[in-house]
């Protein structure tokens, strides 16, 4: 049986994706990826063109998913990611939030 992840065994990735990434569904898609690894968390356009995401989970979870983050969808030309690990909120769901 497995037993949910503490807060202390998650691995939390706070990430920031340049590129074309706006208007070509990587909010969606990342939305996708995520409930397939079982990640919580969010993810936003920024007004500069940008996507900013939050992930938390296990962290095999979490490098499956920046791995993702390097391509998005099929539309998507990412050109960069920047990722800060910092300590697991505890998250729970995965929001697909506002622009800001």
């Amino acid at each position: 049986m497995n037993e949910p992840l503490s807060p202390s065994s998650q691995v939390r990735a706070h990430v920031l994706i340049s590129g074309k990434v706006q208007g070509v569904g990587y909010r969606a898609s990342a939305w996708d990826m995520a409930a397939l690894l079982h990640l919580n968390g969010w993810v936003r356009n920024l007004h500069d063109g940008r996507v900013e995401a939050v992930f938390e989970g296990s962290p095999s979870a979490i490098e499956e998913m920046l791995r993702w983050c390097h391509q998005g969808p099929p539309v998507a030309q990412v050109t960069q990611v920047t990722v800060e690990y910092e300590a697991a909120e505890g998250l729970k769901g995965f929001e697909v939030e506002r622009t800001r």
